[in-house]
């Protein structure tokens, strides 16, 4: 009897050894959500400096911060510090050009990071390259995790103490999933602190839904306006809720195998982060980086899907664009660039977003399109190459920012002979 007892007590303590440990696996899986309202302490939103009561969030003016990219490993040189800085207007720094008011050709750009150029220097950005082909200033309006409709509340709130003559909207296709959010985390597992407004179409016209939070202090609590993220945010049904982990969390772990070799490599990066010292045979930053891109597949056939059903909230938003620059009297274009999940997809399934472009060129005669993918093909058919190596999240690299520059600068150089 004895050895029996010792038998299924042994079973116990190993089931929920194992069960802390899934849990806390899943904890690290960027595809698993483990909680619905994550606690925020006053030390992490003391470090939400971008906060904006109007936007969610938004670059401050006369900033300067240094990101280490992650491109090295423990006990190396750390050799990938870039520099984010702003200026009075909090748009990114352009070293190439000053600002002139006066010049007789002036450019702004506004979207998401890849806008913005997250992951290179100032002087590594395609506008700064941009400035550079047309000798003049190129403002850089982009915010990190913006979706078209928070560019073009940006656009609205800041060209009338900046116009230019030409407005580049440049996103990502994540954009489709972006305007249908109110709490990122819904949607971004661990994207606590980004609440923001979106817009919404009502008998065909947009309302916008503002931010349930108006002050910063509010975040403390999010739980108590659980109804309105839950009723706004479209992800919190069709996303979060199938992708929310319960118990047994032992059977969510092992569900995928994925999650396995993803928990795998994490703990051989934390293992070398403790050693100080890479350990030879794998690495274990690449496998990782991998293994979260073949986790996030599914989140791309789920953006992919959205274009088919939410295409008219998008279709509103770039005529809501094409309408503001007619009222302003600027020249506008609509920029799609690839994130690096999306690039490695599409270039076995074709994009994401369909025949969207084909769409507005056919619609809006004074709209300019550019599907950036297009124009950015490598010979040998390696569309990593384009982005920087290893980093947070895959943006483009100095190499292919200067060859977006070029791009653009064609489209300004083409509308002043056609003018």
């Amino acid at each position: 009897m004895v050895p029996l007892v010792a038998i299924l007590l042994a079973l116990v303590v190993g089931a929920v050894i194992l069960e802390v440990v899934s849990y806390r696996a899943l904890e690290r899986i960027p595809s698993v959500a483990t909680e619905e309202f994550p606690e925020i302490d006053r030390e992490l939103l003391g470090k939400f400096s971008s906060f904006d009561p109007e936007l969610g969030w938004c670059p401050q003016p006369n900033r300067e911060k240094q990101k280490d990219t992650g491109d090295h490993l423990p006990g190396e040189e750390v050799r990938s510090v870039v520099t984010y800085s702003t200026d009075e207007y909090a748009s990114r720094v352009c070293p190439a050009k000053e600002r002139d008011p006066d010049a007789d050709l002036t450019v702004s750009t506004y979207g998401d990071s890849y806008c913005f150029c997250r992951e290179v220097d100032n002087d590594e950005t395609f506008q700064n390259y941009l400035a550079q082909e047309l000798d003049t200033h190129v403002a850089n309006y982009g915010g990190g995790n913006y979706g078209l409709d928070q560019a073009l509340m940006r656009l609205k709130r800041q060209y009338p103490e900046d116009p230019t003559d030409h407005v580049f909207m440049v996103v990502t296709a994540s954009s489709i999933a972006r305007i249908l959010s109110v709490w990122k985390h819904y949607q971004e597992f661990g994207n606590i602190l980004a609440v923001k407004p979106r817009y919404v179409l009502e008998d065909g016209d947009l309302e916008r839904v503002e931010s349930p939070v108006d002050e910063k202090e509010e975040l403390l609590d999010l739980e108590s306006k659980a109804d309105f993220l839950r009723e706004y945010d479209f992800h919190y049904d069709h996303w979060f809720k199938p992708h929310f982990a319960t118990r047994p969390y032992t059977a969510d772990f092992l569900e995928k195998n994925e999650h396995v070799r993803y928990a795998a490599y994490t703990a051989g990066k934390e293992l070398e982060r403790r050693l100080e010292r890479s350990i030879p045979g794998i690495d274990f930053d690449l496998a990782q980086t991998q293994s979260a891109l073949r986790l996030e597949r599914p989140r791309v056939r789920y953006h992919e899907r959205l274009f088919d059903t939410h295409e008219a909230l998008f279709d509103a938003l770039i005529e809501e664009f094409v309408d503001y620059a007619d009222e302003q009297g600027f020249e506008p274009t609509f920029v799609m660039v690839q994130q690096l999940r999306y690039a490695t997809y599409e270039s076995e399934h074709g994009p994401i977003y369909g025949d969207l472009m084909d769409r507005l060129d056919e619609r809006y005669d004074e709209l300019t399109t550019i599907d950036m993918a297009t124009h950015l093909s490598p010979d040998d058919g390696d569309v990593e190459s384009l982005y920087v190596e290893r980093g947070e999240g895959g943006h483009y690299s100095p190499e292919t920012n200067a060859e977006i520059a070029q791009v653009l600068a064609e489209v300004v150089e083409e509308r002043a002979v056609v003018e």
